[in-house]
Parts: structure tokens; C-alpha cells; sequence
């Protein structure tokens, strides 16, 4: 298990090597990279600022993480989230599941950015030409992650 919450760009070789090193009982591993897009709502994006707060940020992705371990059986799981000003191409997130079947790797990695979206606490803020916006919660992302909800 490795969460990490940095400002810094991240290489997406490494940290699967680093994620499958050595570890032969891997039979698949999925991985999402997010990247900030140059348009949202239709208009232009010059950057976008993320914000968070340090230690509460990196508490709830790892209790993310758990309930992702509790669902999957996952030999590894790594999430990276940005923050800070990024420009339109630049990395956001990576989140990288390891299993030995592949089901579990690409359910896993689904459910992960899926609730990373809805419930990792990130501000993001975009810079257009009109002005600066926060950017709102989406019922589309809230949709997506409701289907991982288990009945009660």
C-alpha cells in the first residue's frame, strides 16, 4: 500500500516498477493516470490549482485504499494525487491496482478513482480567461461512485 500526496510531477515507469519489483505472483495490474485538460464546461483552462489538507488528505485516501483492499484480494495498490498549480497536460493522479487475476486489478482501480473523485478531499480551482472558479461537484462522479456503495 502506498499513498502519497506531493506537489512534485511523478514517473509513471518507475513507480510500477517499483510497484511489481520482484513480486512474481502479479498476474495483472491496471493503472489510470489523470491529466488537467486545457477546457472544462466549454471554456478554456490555463491551469488549475489543487488544495488540500496535509495529513487529513493522506488519512482518507489510505482509508480509501483499505476498503479497497477489504473488497479485492489486491498484492498491491498505489495512489499519487497532485497538488498545487498545474497546466493543462500536466499529471493530476495515478492510481495503480496489482493482482493475481485481472478482474480484480481493473474493478479495483475503477472503484478507487471513482471514490478518489467523490471523496479524497481536493479543491480544485481553474484558471479561464474570465477569471478564476472553483470547481463544483459533479452528479455525474456522484453517480459513478454510488454503484460501489454496498447495500445496506
Amino acid at each position: 500500500m502506498t499513498v502519497k500526496v506531493q506537489s512534485e510531477d511523478f514517473d509513471v515507469g518507475a513507480e510500477l516498477a517499483a510497484m511489481t519489483g520482484g513480486k512474481t505472483g502479479i498476474g495483472g495490474v491496471t493503472l489510470f493516470v489523470g491529466l488537467v485538460r486545457d477546457m472544462a464546461g466549454g471554456e478554456s483552462v490555463s491551469a488549475m490549482t489543487l488544495e488540500h489538507y496535509p495529513g487529513m488528505t493522506e488519512r482518507q485516501l489510505e482509508a480509501i485504499e483499505a476498503e479497497a483492499r477489504a473488497r479485492w484480494p489486491l498484492d498491491d495498490a498505489l495512489i499519487i494525487h497532485r497538488y498545487g498549480r498545474l497546466e493543462p497536460g500536466d499529471r493530476i493522479v495515478l492510481v495503480a491496482t496489482a493482482s493475481a487475476h485481472r478482474e480484480a486489478a481493473f474493478e479495483s482501480c475503477h472503484f478507487l478513482i471513482d471514490w478518489l473523485k467523490t471523496k479524497a478531499p481536493f479543491w480544485k480551482m481553474e484558471a479561464t480567461p474570465e477569471g478564476e472558479r472553483w470547481v463544483e461537484a459533479k452528479e455525474s462522479d456522484d453517480t459513478a461512485a454510488a454503484r460501489w456503495t454496498k447495500p445496506a
